[in-house]
Order: C-alpha cells, then structure tokens, then sequence
C-alpha cells in the first residue's frame, strides 16, 4: 500500500517562510525575510500543529503494523510520506 506523499512541516514552514524573502539578493546562501511577528506565529502555530498530526499518524501507523516486519515498514512509510516532498 502505497501513502500519498506529503510535505513535512519543517518544509511547509520553509516554503512559507521564502515567501517574505524582500531581499533583491537572489543567492542560494541566504535569505533575507521581513516578516510580522504576528504572521510569523500563526505559521509557526500551523507548523506545530501538522507536525503534531504527522507524529499521530505516525504512531498509528506504526501501530497497525507493529507485527509486519516493522523496521522496513517504518521506513517505507517514512520514505513513502516524506522523501521527495520538498
């Protein structure tokens, strides 16, 4: 069975985050981003919260498969979800 892969929320944020990028710098070693504190929090809140759905899923799928060979399944869940989402 393959799982619909997804982005993972530390990459969610990064992508939101290079939104606010004002700089007129386009370099592959920084970014500079201007940002409201409080849009800043409501993306860092959203992160949170998905990372925290991700780690639920995570756990029941480990659950449900506990008894199937779990390393491998462990790790093709984490492959089959998060590799290649970025």
């Amino acid at each position: 069975m393959r799982i619909m892969t997804k982005q993972t929320a530390v990459d969610w944020l990064i992508e939101q985050l290079k939104e606010y990028d004002f700089a007129d710098i386009k370099d592959s070693e920084y970014y500079i981003i201007k940002i409201p504190a409080w849009v800043l929090t409501e993306k860092q809140e959203k992160a949170k919260e998905m990372e925290k759905e991700q780690i639920i899923k995570a756990h029941l799928h480990g659950v449900i498969h506990k008894f199937d060979n779990l390393n491998d399944a462990s790790n093709d869940y984490y492959n089959d979800t998060f590799v290649g989402a970025v």
